[in-house]
């Protein structure tokens, strides 16, 4: 790859559900959500680079793909094919290609470059941000080289086909999410949150975390569903940290627990920490969030948290932020 090549870059953040709500188990296997998520200013960027090469018209665009972490990465073989963010550039080309323009344009070949700031695997969906990144870094792509660009509404299409949280990181903010959680409804927020996530060495595959619930509410009818959200609706509008740690909820927060009971002792301690509003399981986990008071108070919580649990990942973020957008 030459130092000279064209390149273009764009940014999405990861994100913590405030609630997650898990319906019961369809005949489907699947389980209908209603989640409120917001977007933390911890963000993925994706950059294509342009190759010295000829153009192609079939097939994918890409290359290859090189990923930096500034998180440790628990998984192997990150940089193939069936990555989310390989996928995404070729769903750009081949909507492009589909789109029944009159004269449909070679495209030169690009090498994805993807620098994760968000955990692997750990319930903050930065798998999502980097296709939604690459989203939009495909979208200006085409428009250098085609001369068009899909547009916002056809790329939140093609986010919904690529996973159930990549609309989100697309879109960004805070937001209701039904269905899969991909059927997105803007939330109202008054001021910033403060946050500090804890991600110990610990996998929870979220496949198997919805099954475990299912067991889990079988035996305990106790665990039904909490799919309401007025209350953290009308804590975001006020902006009062306790109020809104208070309203947080997590359905799948007792399968994760289950699974890896260490999650419970990291949830008393932090949730024990002076400044701290709430603990609670991100998504299906295992990524501790931690709700702070204020800004103070995050920056504080931090240095406690990575003082007990010094192999353990941690980092401080704001919510909310912006979604995918092309970088400046």
């Amino acid at each position: 790859m030459s130092n000279g090549a064209q390149r273009f870059s764009a940014s999405a953040p990861g994100k913590v559900n405030l609630h997650l709500g898990v319906g019961e188990a369809r005949s489907d296997g699947y389980h209908d959500l209603v989640s409120v998520f917001q977007a933390v200013d911890r963000r993925e960027t994706v950059t294509l680079v342009v190759q010295d090469a000829p153009p192609v018209s079939t097939g994918s665009v890409v290359t290859g793909m090189t990923t930096t972490f500034g998180v440790r990465c628990p998984e192997e073989h990150i940089d193939a094919p069936f990555n989310l963010a390989w996928r995404a550039v070729d769903a750009v080309v081949d909507e492009y290609r589909r789109s029944g323009a009159e004269v449909v344009t070679a495209l030169p070949p690009v090498h994805i470059e993807v620098d994760k700031q968000v955990f692997v695997a750990g319930g903050m969906a930065g798998g999502s941000a980097d296709a939604a990144a690459a989203l939009v870094a495909a979208d200006a792509y085409l428009a250098e080289f085609a001369g068009s660009e899909l547009g916002r509404d056809t790329l939140h299409r093609l986010a919904a086909q690529l996973g159930a949280d990549v609309p989100f990181s697309l879109m960004g903010g805070t937001a209701l999410g039904t269905g899969r959680g991909d059927e997105l409804v803007e939330m109202l927020t008054r001021g910033s949150t403060h946050w500090v996530f804890l991600n110990p060495k610990v996998g929870i595959p979220t496949g198997q975390a919805f099954g475990l619930l299912d067991d889990l509410r079988h035996n305990d009818p106790a665990l039904v569903p909490r799919l309401g959200t007025a209350t953290v609706a009308r804590a975001l509008t006020r902006g009062d940290a306790h109020e809104l740690g208070r309203a947080m909820h997590n359905d799948l927060e007792a399968a994760a627990t289950t699974m890896r009971p260490i999650l419970v002792e990291i949830l008393a301690f932090a949730g024990a920490l002076p400044g701290v509003a709430r603990s609670m399981v991100s998504g299906s986990g295992p990524t501790i969030a931690l709700l702070c008071r204020d800004a103070a108070a995050a920056e504080q919580v931090l240095g406690q948290v990575r003082e007990r649990y010094p192999d353990y990942e941690s980092f401080g973020a704001t919510g909310p932020s912006p979604g995918a957008q092309a970088a400046q």
